[in-house]
């Protein structure tokens, strides 16, 4: 029989921040006893466009010159736009404003320097009420456990999620390293992703070059049709030069639950969901490492201050946090309008919209993608997370 305080049920960037702040650097002498558990194996695959900001550097207190030493860490100074087959617009910075990396070594990086004990390889199967306390699998009890798991989390499908009948953003992507051919066949930039939105704007399709690594993929806001948004999207990328070579003819799928649409339980008695598994993702990217680290950060803040009282009263200030961090992030008035109108219409002001370089700079990329007006949240030793004014990674 094992023990623990916390168990993290998931290893991904939410499990391994909230372990991190409770075990590494964050929350320091926290005291806890924190375990992760997870049924793959690190390094694993995930699906993923890959992609993180200065703001996360700065939240997680990641050693970047440590962290590229042998593994994918591609500045992005900017970013070309557009509505699928329209003009593009390029919004260059002239300094790194996002960093292309790799899922597989970035979450196996956080996973090691978190701290906590580690147990991989193991699904998780089963979890019982025995007093104050959870007895996972059988052989694990827990005071609090945390569901970490992506949108398809056991511990989420414990507390009672429709995974069914919710509104979720699906995805296909594709990552490789290109060989020496296909790479002098790919016109893309290293520093300049490629984003390109569907012409009903329920979705986009991007096109991010890390050096000698590829990723290519597209999401929607539909479960319907995304196979045939998919090949339309691989055609156009051929047809353009883009990438002038046969792209993979299987493309890994993922799904996950925009904020603006999660309607999942986030606390109970000893228990709380984090990152995908509370669906988090930003409403108008989908983009969803930042909000999975810093919901992992914010919940640990609440642990560490609940002082071993994990009853759901205890663990209430963490939806609430959440509401205060991420309620702005519902929509602004571009979405809003957007939402009031036919598709041919919000089509058709999406095209002249998307052709405006101060739409594409204000808009598109400083509110919808980077999030450049949030200041990053600090970790105090008090276990106080705040967003911090004087020390914004990104100021545009």
């Amino acid at each position: 029989m094992q023990t623990c305080d916390v168990l993290i049920v998931g290893g991904g960037p939410a499990g391994s921040s909230c372990a991190w702040g409770l075990r590494g650097s964050g929350l320091r002498g926290s005291g806890l006893n924190v375990l992760i558990l997870d049924k793959q194996t690190f390094p694993r695959d995930k699906v993923c466009g890959g992609w993180i900001t200065p703001q996360i550097i700065n939240e997680l207190q990641l050693d970047a010159v440590d962290y590229a030493r042998g593994r994918v860490f591609q500045p992005f100074c900017g970013f070309r736009t557009s509505r699928m087959g329209d003009p593009e617009i390029e919004t260059n910075y002239g300094r790194p404003v996002s960093y292309g990396i790799r899922r597989f070594e970035f979450d196996d990086y956080l996973l090691r320097r978190c701290g906590a004990r580690v147990l991989q390889g193991v699904a998780f199967e089963s979890m019982e009420r025995r007093g104050g306390s959870w007895l996972v699998n059988g052989e694990i009890n827990a005071r609090l456990v945390v569901g970490a798991g992506g949108h398809f989390c056991p511990v989420a499908r414990q507390m009672g999620a429709k995974m069914g009948s919710e509104e979720i953003v699906v995805a296909q992507e594709a990552e490789f390293e290109m060989d020496t051919g296909q790479q002098a066949a790919c016109s893309i930039k290293s520093e300049i992703p490629e984003l390109y939105f569907c012409a009903d704007m329920r979705g986009y399709g991007w096109c991010f070059r890390k050096a000698n690594v590829l990723n290519v993929g597209l999401g929607r806001l539909a479960r319907s049709s995304l196979s045939g948004h998919v090949a339309e999207f691989l055609a156009f990328l051929k047809r353009t030069g883009k990438v002038a070579f046969e792209l993979p003819a299987s493309m890994l799928g993922h799904a996950y639950l925009i904020y603006s649409k999660t309607t999942r339980k986030l606390v109970d008695e000893g228990v709380m969901l984090i990152g995908d598994s509370a669906g988090l993702s930003y409403s108008q990217s989908g983009e969803g490492i930042r909000p999975a680290m810093e919901s992992g950060l914010l919940a640990a803040q609440v642990i560490a201050e609940a002082a071993g009282d994990y009853q759901r009263e205890k663990l209430q200030p963490y939806p609430q946090l959440l509401r205060s961090r991420y309620g702005h992030t519902r929509g602004d008035w571009a979405t809003a309008i957007g939402r009031r109108l036919s598709p041919a219409m919000v089509a058709g002001i999406a095209r002249r919209l998307l052709r405006l370089p101060w739409f594409a700079r204000n808009i598109v990329m400083e509110r919808w993608f980077l999030h450049t007006a949030d200041a990053p949240l600090q970790i105090e030793q008090r276990g106080s997370a705040v967003p911090s004014d004087e020390r914004r990674a990104s100021s545009f």
